[in-house]
């Protein structure tokens, strides 16, 4: 039976933690049994030059000029995701800054280059911010975009930007960008024309856990109303190096990760999988959080540079081995997918 918003609160504030996590964990192994998915991928952040500067963003550089601000050549792109292949990715994660020079042809470019290229890889990219900005690039509709978009290779969205939906906490922590309901949008035409896409969440700053509850059902009235989501993955805000940071001044603690993502599978029984992000949560948490509702653990990742920029102490990237054997030592089964969730080994 489907829980509502105050029993989602009531779980997160008053259920003991080993008794909420395993509660989640039973939900988990309902749908996937012993089964921990991964994919072999390559994060590419093309350019950290962003005409936005949200509060809680370590990566973004206002200007071109600035101290550290980068914006990769095509060729650049092509050579990463040539030895991402080369390594066995299965998966490209392209997301970046809104440059203010490149016009929206720049990205169709980029994509179809990549599909001519790369043949048997997904190209999961941008996010419905990135997607708004270019249709107002190109004075176009955004499912007019889309349309291009995946005419050019596009196979799923990865969901960023989302932050928190709710416009009175979205507001404090990044005014300027793109509204809840305008992210919600995107995702909803992205799923009406087929286009899968996921969902993620920042958490552990300003907000309030009731905001965090009013995002997760957003999500899932969206999913109710237009199915297409894959996974939820909430996003562990860190305070390094950014003006929301000064006000906080540390990360979400543990218990705080593990409540929110048990009561994320608990709440959003319509999304197939909830994911524990090892580069932000860090890998000892994550390992808790796959015995506690999460049944995914993103990827190899090979090179990450926007938590990075806030603090993350975690490894940039890891190897499919190392995957495989975290997975195994929890008694669980890792299973290797695609961006699109198709399944391409299953270890013993």
């Amino acid at each position: 039976m489907r829980i509502s918003e105050q029993e989602a609160l009531d779980l997160f504030l008053k259920t003991p933690l080993d008794e909420l996590c395993a509660m989640a964990n039973a939900k988990k192994e309902a749908r996937h049994g012993k089964n921990v998915f991964w994919v072999n991928n390559r994060q590419i952040n093309y350019t950290n030059v962003c005409v936005l500067k949200c509060s809680f963003c370590s990566f973004s550089k206002i200007k071109k000029t600035d101290s550290n601000a980068y914006d990769w050549t095509l060729e650049e792109i092509i050579a990463k995701a040539r030895a991402a292949v080369q390594s066995g990715a299965k998966e490209l994660h392209i997301v970046g800054g809104l440059h203010p020079d490149h016009p929206f042809e720049y990205y169709l470019n980029m994509l179809a280059t990549l599909r001519k290229m790369f043949t048997g890889v997904n190209l999961k990219a941008f996010t419905a911010v990135e997607i708004c900005h270019f249709a107002k690039l190109a004075g176009r509709h955004v499912r007019d975009v889309l349309q291009d978009l995946k005419n050019a290779g596009l196979d799923a969205l990865p969901g960023g930007g989302a932050e928190l939906l709710g416009e009175e906490i979205r507001h404090k922590i990044c005014g300027k960008k793109e509204t809840g309901a305008e992210w919600l949008e995107v995702h909803k035409e992205a799923h009406l024309m087929g286009i899968p896409t996921n969902a993620t969440m920042l958490f552990g700053h300003i907000e309030k856990i009731e905001d965090r509850i009013e995002h997760m059902s957003l999500l899932r009235k969206l999913q109710d109303e237009a199915p297409g989501f894959f996974a939820f993955i909430p996003l562990v805000f860190h305070p390094e190096n950014n003006p929301l940071g000064h006000k906080v001044g540390h990360k979400a603690s543990e218990e705080d990760v593990l409540r929110t993502i048990a009561v994320s599978r608990l709440f959003m029984d319509n999304f197939p999988h909830i994911k524990a992000y090892w580069i932000q949560t860090g890998i000892p948490t994550a390992m808790k959080a796959i015995h506690a509702g999460a049944s995914d653990l993103d990827g190899t990742i090979m090179e990450e540079k926007i938590t990075h920029a806030a603090g993350a102490d975690t490894w940039v990237g890891m190897s499919p081995e190392k995957m495989r054997g975290l997975i195994q030592n929890e008694g669980l089964i890792p299973v290797e997918r695609d961006a699109l969730y198709d399944v391409i080994s299953v270890s013993p």
